[in-house]
């Protein structure tokens, strides 16, 4: 084989994340967001001597259990790449992937029956969109990215994974630009107004943010400022099933693709609230919260699950986000201590503890490993619940200091959690099985549970 060699390719088994494997001419061949079963057409794109990887050209013979998609969008949004399979379907490939990819690695896990969704549509609370266009100079656009094109943008006004609330909002901020002549922003030359559209909807209220991320340029091409005021009078008088609650104005002239910048308060509050497990969250633009609140629950219920009485116990929330597993401890355990080093998510944890009437609780700003030096007690619980990039080996090695007999590990990443577990295991840590959490119907990304439990000497 060659670099640029076209081939056909049966996928016989697929790995975390989304990548499809099989053999040509006796040798591995993988492919990103291939289906076991598929017969591809592919052309060679990397050769090394330790891996060979293919881009998919054409799916010549789908794999026998797809079908067609209910989304008018797949194929073009670079989104739901499971949206050929039946539920039950995707359930089975995710726990395939996982453990296919422990399984290469060594680490060998019992896993556990796959927790479903309990919602497969319109289960997002959390919309992210952006502005550009289709195809070079051509018409401004509001949604994802193109498949398999990062700069290009492709409306997406009926998405079922948000309800009806995220695509009026959606189609209407677009109709507003175009009608008010608003100019995207040129990535390359960093130029012009519009960026993003944050929409958030809570299930538990029907409260509902939308937050516009854009420049502090002139927004339109006569070199007018934009009117926040008009923005936000429009937005509230949108069909919305829900509540509006939060319009805001993000000034974001940072070079990255990233929503990040100085909030404006357009209209109402600077957050919005949710209840989860009989407590009340209050959720600001940046707080990180899941973003299936129904799957949350069955997410946390499982991770806490593992844990045994923590009556009379102190307990750790580590990357607490908003405090919300630290909270629900909270209820029973004599002291918890959260930490979390984004600011803005502290702040939230603080007020909803206050909120919830919980004074057991110390949520800490900074960076894990550098602030637990700084806590004098000895936890008797910790869960971790990291971000995709995993614990990292210096953390882990210092929770793994306390000697603590378990540690339960929320992962929204089996790989970076694959990673901290091979570290916890020379430190003296094991895991004996896995439960994984669907998160995201439709999609390749799945949540994973493991309780690691300190081998006796």
């Amino acid at each position: 084989m060659k670099k640029g060699q076209e081939i056909e390719l049966k996928i016989t088994r697929m790995k975390y994340p989304n990548i499809g494997i099989g053999s040509f001419e006796a040798q591995e061949v993988r492919v990103k967001n291939a289906l076991t079963g598929q017969l591809l057409a592919c052309r060679i794109s990397k050769k090394r001597s330790t891996k060979i990887e293919a881009r998919a050209l054409e799916v010549i013979e789908r794999a026998p259990n797809e079908k067609d998609s209910f989304c008018e969008h797949f194929n073009v949004c670079g989104g739901c790449m499971l949206q050929t399979l039946d539920y039950e379907s995707q359930l089975q490939l995710k726990t395939e992937m996982v453990k296919n990819l422990f399984d290469e690695a060594g680490v060998m896990l019992k896993f556990n029956p796959i927790v479903p969704s309990p919602e497969a549509f319109e289960y997002r609370n959390k919309m992210e969109f952006s502005f550009g266009d289709e195809f070079k100079d051509g018409p401004l656009t509001l949604g994802m990215h193109k498949k398999g094109h990062h700069h290009d943008v492709v409306d997406v006004p009926n998405c079922h994974l948000a309800d009806v609330d995220f695509r009026t909002i959606q189609t209407g901020v677009l109709a507003y630009a175009k009608e008010n002549g608003l100019i995207k922003y040129n990535k390359r030359s960093n130029i012009g107004f519009l960026r993003h559209l944050v929409v958030r909807k809570t299930k538990g209220t029907g409260e509902i943010m939308v937050a516009l991320s854009a420049t502090s340029q002139v927004a339109d091409e006569q070199g007018n400022a934009f009117d926040g005021k008009a923005f936000a009078r429009y937005i509230s008088e949108l069909p919305l099933t829900g509540t509006l609650k939060s319009v805001l104005y993000v000034k974001n002239d940072g070079l990255g693709d990233v929503v990040s910048g100085e909030i404006v308060c357009l209209f109402g509050d600077l957050h919005i609230t949710e209840k989860l497990f009989d407590l009340t969250f209050k959720i600001t633009l940046y707080s990180f919260f899941q973003t299936n609140t129904k799957g949350a629950e069955k997410l946390y219920q499982t991770a806490l699950d593992q844990i045994d009485a923590i009556e009379d116990k102190v307990c750790f929330d580590l990357f607490s986000g908003t405090g919300t597993i630290g909270q629900i401890m909270a209820q029973k355990a004599k002291k918890v201590i959260g930490i979390e080093w984004v600011e803005d998510a502290v702040m939230a944890a603080r007020e909803n503890a206050l909120i919830n009437g919980l004074d057991n609780c110390e949520f800490i700003c900074g960076d894990v490993f550098e602030q637990l030096k700084n806590v004098k007690v000895k936890p008797d619980v910790i869960v971790v619940d990291p971000p995709r990039s995993g614990m990292g080996e210096k953390t882990t090695v210092a929770v793994a200091s306390y000697g603590i007999p378990s540690i339960v590990y929320v992962s929204c990443n089996p790989s970076t959690l694959l990673d901290d577990l091979i570290v916890f295991q020379k430190q003296g840590y094991v895991a004996e099985d896995i439960t994984l959490v669907d998160m995201f119907p439709w999609t390749g990304g799945v949540e994973s549970i493991v309780l690691i439990q300190k081998q006796s000497m």
